[in-house]
């Protein structure tokens, strides 16, 4: 049993998603304060927890999960709310280790967005394995803004990249360059996508993207995390 926000504590959680929350606080080698963008971690969260879902926070190493973002939270009363709820924030202040938890224990998998993955989940192999092994059971992987990154390093039981033969998108060149990050990132995520991909789809910036391939789900930036949520939830509910 479990409640949050406006949930009803006779809810019973019948789906279970893995949020994987990046370890790394900066964006790239600078020292400016990066890590998971909190709005492309709440907004997607919002959806699943309104259709039922419970969660867990996991990180590579466990321990407090770097956010950033909280100062544009003025007219966001989605993320307010969460980062005001005491069980939201100690799971986010407690992740899980990934070496400790199971793949068969979750119905899918969610990247949220934010420099800081950049530098480590989207090269880990451990994260990667847990995820393959939950997409190859048939259970969707979603991402958004660079959460996509979390991708890259996905190699399916074949061999084969999770992104061959794939329609994603991710955050654009024309976004990093609008955001001012384009001379910090570590590489350039459109790029990186677009050489294991089939196809990379992106529109204006800023505008809600997202792409449904099989149970492969990205949308373009923080101001598609709703409707990234919304599409796991129509996966997991189907």
């Amino acid at each position: 049993m479990y409640s949050l926000g406006n949930q009803s504590k006779d809810i019973k959680m019948n789906k279970k998603v893995v949020i994987f929350l990046t370890n790394h606080a900066t964006l790239g080698e600078t020292n400016e304060k990066n890590g998971t963008y909190i709005s492309e971690l709440t907004h997607a969260l919002d959806e699943m927890i309104k259709a039922g879902f419970d969660y867990d926070f996991v990180s590579i190493n466990g321990g407090k999960a770097p956010i950033y973002g909280e100062d544009a939270l003025e007219e966001d009363e989605i993320s307010r709310t969460l980062l005001d709820n005491k069980e939201f924030s100690s799971r986010l202040n407690n992740t899980m280790k990934v070496s400790d938890i199971k793949a068969s224990d979750y119905d899918g998998a969610y990247y949220p967005g934010g420099f800081g993955l950049l530098t480590d989940l989207a090269v880990n192999e451990e994260v990667a394995e847990i995820t393959r092994d939950i997409y190859e059971s048939g259970k969707p992987v979603a991402a958004v803004c660079h959460g996509p990154a979390g991708f890259l390093p996905i190699k399916l039981s074949n061999g084969k990249s999770i992104l061959e033969g794939k329609s994603v998108t991710s955050f654009t060149r024309e976004e990093e360059i609008a955001f001012g990050t384009i001379d910090k990132i570590p590489y350039l995520l459109e790029e990186s996508l677009m050489g294991k991909a089939h196809k990379f789809s992106k529109v204006q910036p800023w505008q809600e993207h997202v792409i449904v391939d099989g149970l492969l789900i990205s949308g373009q930036n923080p101001g598609s995390a709703a409707a990234v949520g919304k599409e796991m939830v129509k996966k997991l509910q189907a």
